[in-house]
């Protein structure tokens, strides 16, 4: 079993092995509901007509977890430009709370290289982002922290979206199970430490407020990205002065 990794790790050593093996070990939590939205995913897209060769291939190179589901509600069997543009934008909007989540990590890519970056960021996910926000918060530098939690997420995610695709609609719909609960309860558990009093509650409060409220207002997943702004531009007006 390799060494658990320091929580200062050398500037020489910014991937380290111990740091791979905990981050698999913080994310194993999360693997019975990756799993169940997978095959979720994979039997979705069998239904849809896609061939086993495509919906691997969506899975090993998008790597987009939700927003491949939602692609699957939105897919057709023939497409004009108005629908495909359509599907880019509300995938995009879906996706765009990674910017926000990358931006609060940046100081800690900063110091690798691009090539670095452009590698682990690959298997960036909503997992890796409060894995990484939580170790960095206790003062961890090993960037094998990320890269290990997502290598892990991507081989489980593309092995069980091809176990869905042959097992077909045996797990159409994770809410029937209760198994879409799985991410809110992890995320839950792991913003508890990552608590700063009354006054770090605000952006939350104000960000899941706006959420829902536009959540009411319209369609689609515009909520994502505009309660992701609400409470980051919250947090920045309330922030001290430098």
């Amino acid at each position: 079993m390799p060494p658990e990794p320091q929580t200062q790790a050398p500037d020489d050593a910014p991937i380290t092995a111990g740091g791979m093996w905990l981050g698999l070990r913080k994310v194993s939590v999360l693997m019975p509901g990756i799993v169940v939205f997978a095959v979720a995913f994979g039997a979705a897209a069998a239904a849809k007509g896609l061939s086993g060769l495509e919906t691997f291939l969506m899975s090993a190179l998008v790597y987009a977890g939700v927003a491949q589901l939602v692609a699957m509600e939105l897919w057709r069997p023939e497409w004009s430009w108005g629908a495909i543009a359509g599907i880019a934008v509300v995938t995009a909007t879906v996706n765009a709370r990674m910017v926000l989540q990358g931006a609060a990590l940046q100081p800690w890519f900063a110091k690798y290289s691009r090539t670095l970056n452009a590698l682990h960021l690959f298997f960036y996910t909503d997992a890796n982002w409060l894995i990484g926000t939580r170790y960095r918060s206790e003062g961890g530098r090993d960037l094998g922290v990320l890269v290990g939690a997502g290598l892990a997420l991507w081989v489980v995610w593309v092995v069980a979206t091809m176990l869905g695709y042959m097992l077909g609609a045996l797990v159409s719909d994770p809410r029937r199970y209760g198994i879409d609960l799985v991410m809110p309860i992890f995320f839950a558990a792991m913003i508890v430490p990552l608590w700063r009093g009354r006054r770090g509650a605000v952006p939350w409060v104000v960000a899941g407020a706006v959420a829902l409220v536009t959540a009411k207002l319209f369609d689609g997943y515009a909520f994502i990205i505009v309660g992701s702004l609400a409470g980051a531009v919250t947090g920045a007006f309330r922030d001290d002065p430098a």
